[in-house]
């Protein structure tokens, strides 16, 4: 018995210390205690299933305010509200008069009626209502107060609750009222508290409920700290949207409009609506010549009569370099770096490395001098120093709008190798018909920041960077 008693929690000891043989309720605990009442609950609670306490549910009834019961507290009874208006009123008004005045509803003022004549308050006489003076000679009885007690749990007398019951005031609820008593082993316990001090014993190596603090979703912290480490190598930011044409997306990355990639099974377009308007004439006109016969470049172009209206086709971005071209139309600042982090939508097979839609990451650096070393240069430092990649891999690459090009693939010992980036040197016909001087060249490259999440995560499922999961969210690393 010492030994549980020494267990016992601070509100445990406080609530047995006040049991006895007679059963108490939750409410006369909590005032000699002088605990919360929730705190009482538990303690009960935890006194019964321990052998010290007995709870037991009693079955009884309670009454309780009607809604015009609880009218009748806030704003008066009826029969008093009546009289008090027919005294301002100068003691006589008719009917509809002191109903009016009185701004009782037709069944109050009834009732208000009948209670009055039936004490020889009032009079009715060709069709007006006159106060006796009764009322005020003698003392009157106020249900109102019996209301109040009814609310605070106070008897009344059973022929004011049959009174007030009849007349809709108040109505009977059945509901279950617990009680506790103290339990011989209590006895115990309770003397054993009383005749000494028995310090509470605490299992230090006892297991405690996990918990888990407030952190950002692992990957939004990801993009986060993306998009600052890019600004804090020099690089300025870039506005993506969710819809773009294929004038920037295809026509201005120097890809000729009959190009497979530019089809459905490639790339989505939008239902409605299909097209939508391109304001910057100049650029369309640079882009048209340089498609159409190279332009004002030493290129030949694709050979074919270029259409606008294929190239004002709206559609949602399948890679983040048409926002290069948005920035190049502009013209953009030279020399000058810039990046963008945008949702790409592309139809794929959905497996552990490829999602339908995907969040990349797309830089371009233009200026004089710069070569295609530099660009390798650069995707091997945001391999290693954002995805934390060891080794780095490039093996040549196609793309229509860069020459020369490099696909990179990164190894990383959580994931292995994955393919990692691509990029190249853009061609002169794309910069120079849009009115960069010769000798000025740019290098671009586009990664999948999913990819390189994954790596910096050491996650082998790409899914899981969306996961709702909470066992996998909590338990998920921090970035730092």
């Amino acid at each position: 018995m010492l030994e549980q008693v020494k267990q016992l929690s601070e509100i445990e000891r406080s609530v047995l210390l006040f049991l006895t043989d007679d059963s108490k309720d939750f409410e006369e605990l909590t005032e000699e205690t002088r605990l919360p009442i929730d705190s009482v609950r538990r303690a009960s609670a935890w006194l019964n299933e321990k052998g010290l306490a007995v709870l037991k549910e009693v079955a009884t009834k309670k009454f309780s305010l009607t809604n015009d019961g609880e009218k009748s507290l806030e704003c008066g009874m009826p029969e008093n509200v009546f009289l008090e208006t027919l005294t301002k009123l100068k003691g006589e008004a008719t009917f509809n008069e002191l109903q009016t005045k009185s701004g009782l509803s037709k069944n109050e003022f009834t009732a208000a009626l009948g209670i009055n004549k039936k004490k020889a308050f009032i009079i009715i006489a060709q069709g007006k209502i006159t106060e006796t003076g009764v009322a005020s000679e003698q003392e009157t009885f106020d249900y109102a107060n019996a209301l109040r007690d009814i609310v605070d749990g106070v008897k009344v007398k059973e022929e004011i609750i049959r009174e007030l019951s009849q007349r809709g005031l108040i109505e009977q609820k059945d509901f279950t009222k617990r009680t506790i008593s103290i339990s011989k082993s209590g006895e115990e316990a309770q003397k054993l508290l009383k005749s000494k001090k028995v310090a509470r014993v605490y299992d230090v190596e006892a297991p405690v409920p996990k918990i888990f603090a407030g952190k950002k979703q692992p990957y939004t912290q990801f993009i986060k700290d993306l998009r600052k480490k890019m600004v804090e190598l020099g690089y300025t930011e870039m506005k993506s949207t969710l819809i773009t044409q294929e004038f920037y997306h295809f026509d201005g990355l120097y890809q000729p409009q009959n190009h497979p990639a530019r089809t459905w099974t490639d790339t989505y377009q939008l239902k409605q609506p299909t097209h939508g308007k391109l304001t910057n004439k100049k650029a369309v006109a640079a882009i048209k010549a340089a498609h159409e016969d190279g332009g004002v470049s030493n290129s030949k172009g694709w050979g074919y009569k270029w259409d606008q209206k294929t190239a004002e086709k709206l559609m949602p971005p399948g890679h983040g370099t048409g926002f290069d071209v948005v920035e190049l139309c502009k013209p953009c600042t030279v020399p000058g770096k810039y990046f963008v982090i945008t949702r790409c939508f592309r139809p794929d097979v959905l497996d552990a490395t490829h999602l339908l839609e995907f969040n990349q990451l797309d830089c371009f650096v233009i200026g004089e001098g710069i070569n295609f070393r530099h660009l390798l240069g650069q995707l091997d430092l945001i391999a290693k120093e954002i995805a934390g990649a060891t080794k780095t891999k490039f093996f040549p690459d196609y793309y229509p709008f860069t020459e020369p090009s490099v696909e990179l693939s990164a190894y990383n010992s959580n994931v292995g190798w994955m393919e990692f980036a691509g990029g190249g040197v853009f061609r002169p016909e794309m910069l120079e018909n849009l009115g960069y001087a010769k000798g000025t060249t740019a290098i671009a490259w586009g990664l999948g920041i999913d990819r390189l999440a994954m790596m910096k995560l050491g996650i082998k499922d790409i899914r899981n960077l969306f996961s709702q999961d909470l066992g996998y969210l909590r338990e998920a690393k921090v970035m730092k």
